[in-house]
């Protein structure tokens, strides 16, 4: 066994007689796994914050009870588990507009205030390219498509697909983290297959590279603040989508996209500014709304996108200023200096 191994070793004995630093250094390189999986149970980050701190909370009051039979790290994903599905069981199914109703075939320029009482699907900032638990954190499955259509299984279907498919815990393992049986374990994942097969009928995006993901979102970014509707067109898929939420009314097919587009982001909104960014594993737009081009520009919405072919198949724009600290992102762009 390497130096590592007995480090940790001596970590845990140190944590264990009350060393909240040697606590620290053992969960510190788990954090970001573990905070992207109770994201994928939960479909919000703030969930995913809460549900974290929760169950790294109860792992520090717990660690005299921790005896090594398993990893450390199959151990914090026990206490993961349980204080995530607590939680999902608590708050419920996170949801998108496309769950509430079917698509409108023009603008809503009135009667699209915000929902407030549902509990929405949220974007995943990052993952950030070379983190170390970026094999636990694969783009594709952090993806919307994948995360939304989690939400339709039960609990524990979720959870078991996501540690046997994503994290590469055996079914074994599993069944004693969620303190069933194998056969149980065995019959949750090929249920949620199932559910999944149907919602997600395979990866959105077939040969896109991340060159070509980020020309796509500046692309269209560029295309709605110059009020270019000819430009967008040309990005879109025929049968592309976009959803806002919390505004309960979306758009399906580029005619009413692209009437959505014209008729209310580049009529009626005086000026849009943007910045580059990356949510749920792909390239994002962090947009910004301003009185004029020279005022300041204040939080707009994350937009996210999936790509098909080359073109962009479903646009998400969460609006919602608290996602932009969630980013990293200002919480304004000010006023453009002059020369």
């Amino acid at each position: 066994m390497d130096d590592t191994h007995f480090e940790q070793v001596a970590d845990v004995e140190r944590a264990r007689d009350g060393d909240e630093a040697a606590f620290t250094r053992l969960v510190a390189p788990l954090r970001t796994e573990l905070h992207a999986y109770c994201y994928r149970i939960l479909g919000s980050v703030h969930d995913a914050d809460d549900a974290l701190q929760d169950a790294l909370l109860r792992a520090w009051r717990a660690l005299g009870r921790f005896e090594g039979r398993s990893s450390l790290r199959t151990w914090l994903y026990t206490v993961a588990t349980r204080t995530s599905l607590d939680l999902a069981d608590a708050r419920g199914r996170r949801a998108l507009p496309t769950d509430l109703g079917p698509a409108s075939e023009r603008a809503v320029i009135e009667g699209n205030d915000p929902v407030t009482d549902v509990a929405w699907l949220g974007p995943y900032p990052g993952p950030a390219s070379g983190d170390p638990s970026d094999r636990y954190v694969r783009r594709e499955s952090v993806e919307l498509a994948f995360v939304a259509a989690l939400q339709y299984l039960p609990g524990n279907q979720r959870a078991a697909l996501v540690l046997f498919e994503v994290l590469s815990f055996s079914a074994a393992e599993i069944a004693d983290i969620m303190n069933t049986s194998t056969s149980s374990v065995n019959s949750a994942i090929a249920r949620a297959r199932s559910t999944l097969g149907a919602k997600v009928p395979g990866s959105s995006q077939p040969s896109a590279d991340d060159g070509r993901l980020r020309h796509l979102a500046t692309s269209f970014a560029d295309a709605l603040t110059n009020g270019d509707p000819d430009a967008l067109v040309a990005l879109l898929c025929e049968d592309v989508t976009w959803t806002m939420p919390p505004l309960p009314h979306w758009y399906h097919g580029r005619g009413a996209v692209v009437d959505f587009a014209v008729e209310v982001p580049m009529t009626r909104c005086p000026s849009w500014r943007y910045l580059l960014t990356t949510a749920n594993g792909l390239p994002a737009v962090a947009f910004y709304l301003g009185e004029d081009p020279d005022a300041r520009h204040d939080p707009w919405s994350i937009t996210a996108f999936t790509v098909h072919h080359g073109l962009i198949a479903t646009i998400t724009s969460f609006i919602d200023a608290n996602h932009f600290t969630q980013f990293g992102l200002p919480t304004a762009l000010p006023r453009p200096t002059r020369p």
